[in-house]
């Protein structure tokens, strides 16, 4: 009661803030100009294009990109504008959503495709979404730039939340970002960060896993996201549902410029601009004040992060590009454990302590058809998750170190005769792999119920590699064909050597419709946490693998609209199965109480679980353009289920037959920007508690996924408006999540008090504020 009786009040003040924000004498935007700053280049081999012509649409400005591909257009209007490029030989190409301040230039990367490799004619008009996809993904994948993902009601900035609304994505919660992709779990995604495959990019991430409550990917570096549902290419591995891939924008190169903003949780800073004539950086900071929230609404647990980025680019020549990039972060729990119903309630709560980092060092190199791209990458992870029960004595104690050195090298290159091929491999070598677990008996309990106490300090270290090849061949005008192939090998699991072979069509009716036809198989290696939850699982536990096959069929409806029809399948097999629970297979999203599960996959398991999830999506996505109104809608139907060490065929944990999501938007002026987002969802499957005898409280898996939660349905609203003062350029934004105030259900929790479970929900109506000043 008295959360929502904050949140009201709250949404008050905000609602307060914004209209004498409003109410204000800003200078007209109309009157303010800015500059946009960037290059074009070739979407293959990423050479410049010189001589391109760019334009503002809507404005009496143009210029052409230099022998680097470089432009800048200044005096453009202040607020958010589409620009044209055009080049002789090329389709030319429309990107929106350019903001434009005052204070800092824009800097954008527009990349144009040769039109002897298009499966069409060139085009006049040109078109928000390109008419090829890339070989490496060319189905299932929608790509977001920074301005859709920054602005999208409900995703607190967080640019998984923002992705999450792609067909074929599931939720968890609505405190977490888990992307659930077509029934998979969120352990089976991908994520790449300027080249760097990272295990978990969140604050407070689940160990073995791939969500988390909050990104530390601050957004306004992120240049473009895309997320590939399934199907993709050669390139992409190790991964059996999704790969996400987030480009990070360098810094602008005309001058030293800045950002301080307040957001739901967090506040931060942002520097960036030139160092030299051929370098450029940027540098950000943030800081949570959850703390102070938490404590305002009385609540035993308080959570604390901070996070850093900075990435250096430097041009030397005009062929080569080094850039340096490094994220760190720190998320903390306390706990208040003065009073009788506070250490109750943090009995019951898993705290996922972390310090963490990721870093990079790419060599950009081009050449005379085509580039090579090497990364030398490191991944870092220090857990110190605890549980303690109600007289403060640990059930679940964890102190791990997970660290991962990475040298990936990617060669494409076009061949005379419409032939694109493309090939690398990537090495990883975790050389600081270190386990200190105890969990308490009463907590991990055997098939017949026995109690097993867990304790283990040990190490390990873990090689493996992946390469691959893969060609794309113009067969004929209308016609596109790619086949590759990847090998993996895991040192670490008794050499294991796994291929993958992949394949695509694509068939282009008219200049507007074309048929798509992917599949492949692919194979993912076990989390390394999973290695020592029983002496044996450094054996039984292998790869697991995924068939997966995709068709769909794609029209693109005037300049900015974009129509998808997609119908998929995938067939799971070695899946991780858990022995000591026989109708399960291990498939967690998060853990958020050690006491009612075997937490983490420390448990003896095997490889012989089955699956299979099928379904079909609909998709229809409107770019911002000349229109004030933009959106999209994604409808589908999906159906998942496993089989466990009893060989029973049962619903998935992430079973989800329907899922909806709408996001409609309208821009008026340059000033204001209203957005609404509508997500619905059935409920995911439910494994009731057991209620009586000695495992009571635990979950009981003679019963396992068999109930379902309430439906999930939720709508957020968002009103940006924007201002400029003085020659600075102020946002700020009121955000409403789950407008309706509606209670969606979560899984019962065990009250332990009364010794019966009890009905959880999500929180309802909860309001946020954000302002950022650009100087």
């Amino acid at each position: 009661m008295f959360i929502r009786h904050f949140s009201r009040r709250l949404s008050l003040i905000s609602a307060l803030l914004l209209a004498a924000a409003s109410a204000s004498k800003p200078l007209d935007a109309q009157q303010a100009t800015g500059v946009i700053a960037g290059r074009v280049i070739n979407a293959t081999t990423e050479a410049p294009i010189e001589a391109a012509a760019v334009r503002v649409v809507g404005q009496e400005l143009a210029v052409q990109t230099d022998s680097t591909g470089r432009f800048t257009l200044r005096g453009v209007r202040v607020g958010i504008v589409t620009i044209e490029v055009r080049r002789l030989g090329y389709a030319p190409v429309s990107r929106g959503d350019i903001a434009v301040s005052p204070a800092k230039p824009a800097e954008v990367v527009v990349t144009l495709r040769a039109a002897d490799v298009q499966l069409q004619t060139v085009t006049v008009r040109p078109e928000a979404f390109p008419a090829v996809m890339p070989a490496a993904t060319p189905v299932s994948t929608q790509s977001y730039t920074a301005e859709e993902v920054r602005r999208q009601p409900g995703a607190q900035e967080d640019v998984l939340r923002a992705v999450s609304v792609a067909p074929g994505v599931g939720v968890t919660n609505a405190a977490r970002n888990d992307i659930v992709v077509r029934g998979g779990a969120p352990f089976e995604n991908l994520f790449v960060v300027d080249n760097i495959e990272v295990p978990n990019i969140n604050h407070f991430g689940s160990q073995g896993s791939t969500g988390g409550p909050i990104s530390l990917i601050n957004i306004r570096f992120v240049e473009n996201a895309a997320l590939s549902a399934g199907g993709f290419g050669a390139r992409y591995g190790d991964r059996t549902s999704s790969a996400t891939t987030i480009t990070l924008r360098e810094g602008n190169r005309e001058r030293i410029a800045g950002e301080l903003n307040v957001s739901a949780t967090q506040y931060g800073a942002v520097l960036e601009g030139p160092l030299g004539r051929k370098a450029s950086f940027f540098l950000n900071v943030r800081q949570s004040y959850l703390d102070f929230l938490f404590d305002l609404l009385g609540l035993s647990f308080i959570p604390r992060y901070t996070d850093a980025t900075a990435k250096v680019a430097w041009r030397p020549t005009k062929r080569d590009v080094i850039s340096a990039l490094a994220i760190g972060a720190r998320g903390t729990f306390t706990f208040e454990n003065d009073t009788d119903t506070a250490r109750v309630s943090n009995a019951q709560i898993l705290a996922p302590q972390q310090d963490q980092y990721f870093s990079g060092l790419t060599w950009k190199r081009l050449l005379s058809r085509g580039v090579v791209n090497t990364t030398l990458g490191r991944t870092w992870t220090r857990y110190r998750s605890v549980q303690n029960d109600t007289l403060l004595q640990p059930v679940f104690s964890n102190r791990s170190t997970e660290g991962e050195t990475t040298l990936r090298s990617d060669l494409t290159w076009n061949t005379k005769s419409n032939m694109t091929i493309e090939a690398g491999t990537i090495f990883k070598y975790a050389n600081e792999l270190s386990y200190d677990v105890t969990l308490a008996g009463f907590a991990r309990r055997d098939l017949a119920g026995v109690p097993r106490p867990l304790a283990i300090d040990t190490s390990l270290t873990a090689w493996r590699n992946g390469s691959y090849v893969q060609t794309s061949w113009q067969a004929s005008p209308k016609l596109r064909l790619s086949t590759g192939l990847r090998g993996d090998w895991y040192g670490f699991a008794d050499d294991a050597v796994r291929l993958a072979p992949r394949a695509s069509a694509a068939w282009q009716v008219d200049d507007a419709t074309t048929f798509t036809l992917a599949g492949g198989r692919y194979w993912q290696a076990p989390s390394f946490i999973w290695l020592v939850g029983a002496p044996q699982n450094r054996s039984t536990v292998k790869p697991f693998r995924a068939d997966q096959l995709v068709a769909g069929v794609t029209r693109l409806v005037g300049s900015s609209t974009k129509l998808q029809v997609e119908v998929y399948g995938k067939r799971y097999g070695d899946y991780p199965v858990r022995e000591w629970r026989p109708q399960a297979v291990l498939s967690p999203s998060g853990f958020d109480d050690a006491s009612t599960d075997i937490p983490f996959g420390l448990e003896p398991l095997g490889s012989t679980g089955t699956g299979e999830a099928y379904g079909v999506e609909v998709f229809a996505q409107r770019r911002l353009g000349s229109s004030p109104f933009y959106g999209q809608v994604a409808a589908s139907w999906n159906r998942t289920r496993f089989a466990g060490v009893d060989g029973v065929s049962r619903r998935g944990a992430f079973d989800t037959p329907v899922l909806a999501n709408a996001l409609v938007g309208w821009r008026p002026d340059s000033r204001w920007e209203v957005a609404l987002r509508l997500r619905a969802a059935s409920g995911l499957p439910l494994t009731p508690f057991v209620t009586s005898g000695n495992l009571a409280g635990t979950l009981d898996f003679a019963r396992y996924n068999a109930e379902r939660l309430g439906p999930f349905v939720a709508a957020d609203v968002r009103v940006d408006r924007r201002l400029i003062l003085g020659g600075r350029q102020f946002i700020a934004f009121l955000d409403l999540q789950n407008v309706t105030n509606r209670d969606n259900p979560r899984p019962p929790v065990w009250n332990l008090r009364t010794g019966r479970p009890e009905r959880d929900t999500s929180l309802g109506l909860l309001p946020s504020i954000g302002i950022n000043y650009e100087f």
